[in-house]
């Protein structure tokens, strides 16, 4: 019997995959850019000892903006397009191209404790609900720009919930690692965040209900670039119903419009070689037949780059 799989942790998967890559291209006697970058330190303060190369925070799309690096990864797929038609906190579109993504299906939820009474995010709003959220600790995950924004369109803030006297923490782990014990001991009564699969069992056992968004706001965060995808009750039966909410799905691989269409083709041809010894979140080798195209779990709104999409139909995935 073969051992169980166990999925490495996120990090893992896009540190590996960078340097995969890199190793690939470096290890090429007819590639001229043999010395790869990347950054590297000890756990804490202090300076970085070695350099690498990855991302997973939307800072990382300024920095490609910049040409800072010439390919990264975001989590997850929707805050490429919001960059890409220059909405929510991007003050004007931003250059971005697809390389390829990864699968990983999810979705945002807000979920709230059923003491609360509360049905609807409007009815923080309406009723200035002092709310105790435990929001992820990491402040620039793109699940913070989320948060902002879908309160944004509900018309109040975070700021607004801590005015009418509810809590704002900033908690360590998923929703399911840790902080869903938050809500048992009764210190926090809403958790606000992505990675549902295992926190959607323990939350409704918990006594917890997600809040559905309304379409008007669906419509109006989709026409920003966020993909609307209900939370489907056949997937988790212990749902009373399918949750309207935004998708979170998609580690999208991604570079500059003006990166050259060589060093993209490039990095593909490097990234399928490598496919075999990149982990994900299942296991087997990266599906790039699934990657270079739009997906549920690996949503693609934004162009691919000439280079990947002239690499992906030589290879035959296109």
């Amino acid at each position: 019997m073969s051992a169980e799989f166990v999925s490495p942790r996120p990090a893992t998967i896009r540190s590996q995959l960078v340097l995969e890559v890199a190793s690939e291209l470096a290890g090429r006697r007819d590639y001229p850019y043999q010395q790869a970058r990347a950054q590297m330190r000890p756990q804490g303060p202090g300076d970085w000892t070695y350099t690498l190369f990855g991302s997973d925070a939307p800072d990382a799309i300024y920095q490609g903006a910049r040409r800072e690096v010439d390919v990264a990864i975001i989590n997850p797929s929707s805050l490429l397009t919001v960059a890409y038609r220059g909405a929510g906190p991007f003050a004007e579109p931003v250059p971005v191209r697809a390389v390829a993504v990864i699968p990983s299906l999810d979705w945002l939820g807000f979920a709230v404790h059923e003491s609360t009474g509360l049905t609807s995010l409007a009815d923080v709003k309406r009723q200035r609900y002092p709310l105790r959220v435990s929001l992820r600790a990491q402040r620039d995950h793109s699940v913070q720009v989320y948060v902002d924004e879908v309160l944004k369109a509900y018309d109040f803030t975070l700021a607004d919930i801590l005015a009418w006297g509810g809590q704002v923490s900033y908690d360590p782990g998923t929703p399911a690692e840790g902080r869903v014990d938050r809500v048992e001991r009764g210190e926090v009564d809403a958790i606000f965040d992505e990675a549902l699969t295992r926190f959607i069992p323990l939350a409704v056992k918990l006594g917890m209900r997600l809040l559905p968004l309304e379409e008007p706001v669906l419509r109006h965060l989709g026409d920003m670039g966020f993909r609307g995808s209900a939370i489907p009750r056949q997937t988790f039966p212990m749902l009373p119903d399918d949750v309207p909410a935004l998708d979170f799905s998609g580690w999208p691989l991604y570079t500059h419009a003006e990166v050259a269409e060589d060093f993209i083709y490039g990095f593909c041809r490097a990234l399928d070689a490598r496919k075999a010894r990149i982990p994900w979140q299942q296991p087997g080798p990266l599906p790039l037949d699934v990657m270079c195209r739009d997906t549920a779990a690996g949503p693609l709104d934004v162009p691919l780059h000439p280079g990947a999409e002239r690499y992906w139909r030589d290879a035959g995935y296109l």
